[in-house]
């Protein structure tokens, strides 16, 4: 920037005429006095008129010369100004430039680094140009508010307005507390020593602690199931202990705390709904007893709570054996609706917010193919708020076994494209007919054993994010079996396998 210096110059004025008056005499004769008089008026006028006259033209020069040093101080201010604004122009035009070759060299490079990521990997989709980096102000901006009241809709929707397909939606994916509250056994009440922490650590689980359960919603899990077994420590009339009943409830509290949505079911509990068959008034009536009872403790929790009405055990093979034939399979079928509709029932006619507790019933055996049969029937539920809860354990050479046994031999590997296609037309039967038909899904077990020299590493990690991968693409809810340091590590509160651990906290986002 250029500057320039202003003189500045002061003028006084260059004539004083009262200084230069002559002083004027008078004689005493009359006719000589009035002619001096005269003549000297004449002559003062005279000097009067030319010193006016000398004045007025020194003023005039003095205006001029003003005049001409305002018009040069104006011309220099303007050239000045004129200066200073081409000079400024010029660097703003020039930074502006290399600001635009800078912003087109990074946009290039953007542009490249970007495919060039999009080649390494197809685990996720990449963008390919920067399109979004050239957004405008505005656009950005109506895009962000647009999100943003599409997530606060959601956020203020009450939880007891969520349909059961919206709370299903928003649990995500899910993991199950096992072997630990459905532990069981006579051996336990034998050696044991009779507090419910015996029984939930019977089968190598250690206390459950609020760490741990913690640990579950860190690692990117919505739901915890928790298997219970309630037999345990029962008394007359088939009453549930209290004390294991608060311990149950604990663990509940727990988790309801660390923002996740609970599963409460009713678990193989000593393999007693195996007499159903042949027992069937007094295995209802203990049924209905336990569903009273866990409904009345539990009926001011809100809608983050459900109920399951069973594992597996609805249906039975000495009733049909799905290898001979279809003798005894409406009658089982028969049986497993009727006990599932027995279960609405006793949680609609309980109280406090039983009436509209999103419910959870358990399929034909939890099999997808027995569930997705025409005879397995929904039960009636005044609420219409009820899913339907299937497992994936496919195939059970891999998803089971550990060693060989007389129906099959051990598999160590999976992911062959016969494993893929068996595995979509699963997932894809369940999807037919009950999700594309407005009822909610959960499988509420997936899994196999751990990696180990029976099992190969790879094709573990690849079963488990494959199915759950699958299953949670399809609208439902996928929910690992998790034993104690089965995939989750309850010493460490962490997922145990490095891929697994990215793998869940990543797929919900």
């Amino acid at each position: 920037m250029l500057c320039a210096a202003v003189i500045v110059m002061n003028f006084s004025s260059c004539g004083n005429t009262a200084e230069k008056t002559p002083e004027i005499t008078t004689t005493t004769s009359a006719t000589t006095t009035e002619s001096q008089t005269t003549v000297n008026i004449t002559s003062v006028t005279e000097e009067i008129t030319a010193e006016t006259e000398k004045t007025t033209t020194e003023l005039m020069t003095t205006t001029t010369e003003e005049t001409t040093i305002e018009e040069t101080t104006t011309e220099a201010i303007t050239t000045v100004e004129e200066t200073t604004t081409a000079e400024i122009t010029t660097t703003i035009a020039e930074t502006t430039a290399a600001a635009v070759t800078e912003t087109t060299t990074v946009t290039a490079e953007t542009t490249t680094n970007v495919i060039e990521t999009t080649a390494e990997t197809t685990k996720k989709p990449k963008k390919t140009t920067t399109e979004t980096e050239t957004t405008t102000v505005e656009e950005t901006t109506a895009s962000e508010t647009t999100a943003k009241t599409e997530k606060n809709d959601t956020e203020e929707k009450k939880l007891s307005e969520l349909t059961t397909m919206e709370l299903v939606a928003d649990m995500g994916v899910g993991i199950n507390l096992g072997n630990t509250y459905e532990s069981c056994g006579d051996w336990i009440a034998q050696w044991g020593d009779g507090t419910p922490e015996s029984y939930e650590t019977a089968w190598g689980s250690p206390i459950i602690t609020k760490e741990i359960i913690k640990g579950y919603k860190d690692a990117g899990f919505g739901v915890l199931r928790i298997p219970v077994a309630w037999s345990n420590l029962m008394g007359e009339d088939y009453t549930i202990s209290e004390k294991y009943m608060e311990n149950v409830r604990e663990a509940v509290d727990w988790a309801l705390e660390c923002d996740l949505y609970v599963i409460v079911n009713l678990h193989y509990d000593s393999g007693w709904l195996e007499k159903f068959p042949t027992e069937t008034e007094e295995c209802m009536y203990k049924y209905t007893r336990i569903w009273t009872q866990v409904s009345e403790a539990f009926k001011d929790y809100d809608e983050r709570l459900m109920f399951e009405s069973q594992n597996e055990e609805l249906g039975w093979s000495s009733v049909w054996n799905p290898w001979g034939g279809n003798k005894g399979k409406e009658e089982s079928y028969e049986l497993a609706n009727k006990v599932n509709q027995t279960f609405v029932d006793i949680i609609r006619s309980s109280g406090g917010n039983n009436p509209k507790r999103h419910l959870l019933i358990a399929g034909y055996n939890t099999n997808i193919g027995y569930t997705c049969d025409k005879l397995f029937k929904m039960p009636d539920d005044p609420a219409g708020r009820c899913a339907v809860s299937v497992h994936y354990y496919t195939p059970a050479v891999f998803a089971l076994l550990t060693e060989d046994v007389d129906w099959g031999k051990n598999r160590e590997t999976w992911g062959t494209e016969a494993d893929f296609q068996e595995l979509n037309k699963e997932l894809d039967m369940m999807k037919k007919n009950f999700v594309d038909k407005g009822i909610p899904v959960i499988i509420g077990e997936y899994g196999c054993p751990n990696p180990s020299e029976v099992k190969d590493y790879d094709s573990v990690v690849l079963f488990i994010k494959s199915v759950c991968e699958g299953i949670y693409s399809r609208g439902m809810c996928p929910v690992l079996w998790s034993v104690t340091d089965g995939f989750y590590s309850r010493s460490t509160c962490s997922m145990i396998q490095p891929e697994l651990a990215e793998f869940f906290d990543e797929i919900t986002e």
